[in-house]
């Protein structure tokens, strides 16, 4: 092989392997930027994922949180039902027991005004007369105060809300039949409460 062959031999390879450098390029460029798109949606998938893992926590902590303030709340409400219950029972108790104790009084005030109706003919400066006066004008301000008053019913209708039937007797004057012609024993009323019917006469 003569000098000009190789020369132009050599000359072919060199352009040859010139062309393939330049065609192998823009592959190993398209190449390395198609693993790079490939890794920027792993990311974004990546991402996307987490994101959306994120959002499913969120979402059960807010129902967590909604169930326990829901919770909160009934407690808190069953406390405050518990607790006005509680004052309610005890009011109650207190106004029972005091009711009871108006309620015992009443025989002995009755006892009283039976003895000042004997007494009507002893004179106003006798002692026995003055104590037993005062004793029960006493007891009268004491249910007074406790807000125990009488029933009224001389010459009223007859109500059954009030008052308690004994007997009936006839009645000459039209305008007190069904009415109260006497009472045997007086009724009171504790605020609005009957805590003692009036047993009554009724005319017909």
């Amino acid at each position: 092989m003569n000098k000009k062959k190789k020369e132009n031999m050599a000359e072919e390879i060199k352009e040859t392997t010139a062309e393939e450098i330049q065609n192998t390029q823009p592959e190993a460029e398209f190449a390395e930027e198609k693993s790079e798109t490939h890794a920027d949606e792993h990311e974004h998938k990546k991402t996307k994922h987490k994101k959306d893992k994120n959002e499913v926590l969120l979402q059960e902590l807010g129902e967590k949180l909604a169930d326990i303030n829901d919770k909160h709340l009934r407690l808190q409400a069953e406390f405050d039902n518990f607790r006005k219950r509680t004052l309610k029972e005890k009011a109650d108790l207190i106004k029972s027991g005091g009711e009871s104790v108006l309620i015992n009084i009443l025989p002995v005030v009755d006892d009283f005004e039976r003895a000042l109706v004997s007494l009507k003919d002893v004179p106003d400066d006798d002692a026995g007369k003055k104590g037993t006066q005062l004793i029960y004008s006493k007891f009268s301000e004491f249910l007074k105060q406790n807000n125990v008053r009488e029933i009224d019913a001389i010459s009223q209708d007859f109500n059954v809300d009030l008052h308690e039937a004994i007997t009936k007797i006839p009645v000459s004057d039209e305008k007190l039949k069904g009415k109260v012609v006497d009472v045997l024993q007086k009724g009171y009323l504790l605020n609005d409460k009957v805590i003692r019917f009036a047993k009554v006469v009724i005319g017909e």
